[in-house]
């Protein structure tokens, strides 16, 4: 059992395509979010007001999609082979998420131009986690999680070496 908690798995990869206050930008981001997916995206809202950009609170800025399960581990392995299968070791955080970004969604092997979306980019961030890690995020009787159970940099680097032929560069 103790064997079986302290497994590293994939929990979500999360892409994000921030457009801004561009009612023209959050159709493409959407569109470019259902062709790289096919989940439906969800609308992302601002928290702060910046007027320098002319953003307030409550207004849509940008798209995301959660991927889980076996979707996630396809895309993941789709965004990973098309970066070389290396990965910075600066994407990498304390507790063994990490992130990249796309400057274009052509990056990607067998994705298509489409003349509706143009030239746009997206981030993907990527999350891991132990069993177990929900006592930490319930709302009745949540407790710390000690800190020899939280996935550190080391652990998800063997997976991406292991499980997705990825080396992680300096």
């Amino acid at each position: 059992m103790a064997k079986d908690m302290k497994t590293v798995t994939l929990e979500k990869v999360t892409l994000n395509v921030c457009v801004g206050n561009d009612k023209p930008g959050m159709v493409k981001a959407k569109k470019l979010l259902s062709m790289l997916t096919g989940k439906t995206p969800v609308m992302n809202l601002a928290k702060k007001r910046l007027a320098m950009w002319q953003l307030r609170p409550g207004l849509p800025i940008g798209y995301k999609v959660t991927l889980r399960g076996e979707d996630a581990k396809k895309f993941l392995a789709w965004c990973l082979d098309s970066k070389g299968n290396t990965l910075k070791a600066k994407s990498l955080d304390h507790t063994g998420n990490f992130s990249m970004g796309f400057t274009e969604y052509l990056e990607l092997h067998r994705s298509k131009y489409d003349a509706d979306i143009g030239i746009m980019g997206f981030e993907l961030m990527v999350t891991f986690q132990r069993p177990g890690i929900r006592v930490k995020t319930r709302r009745l009787h949540s407790a710390r999680i000690p800190l020899r159970h939280k996935v550190t940099g080391a652990e998800v680097t063997e997976i991406l070496k292991n499980e997705y032929n990825t080396e992680v560069t300096e």
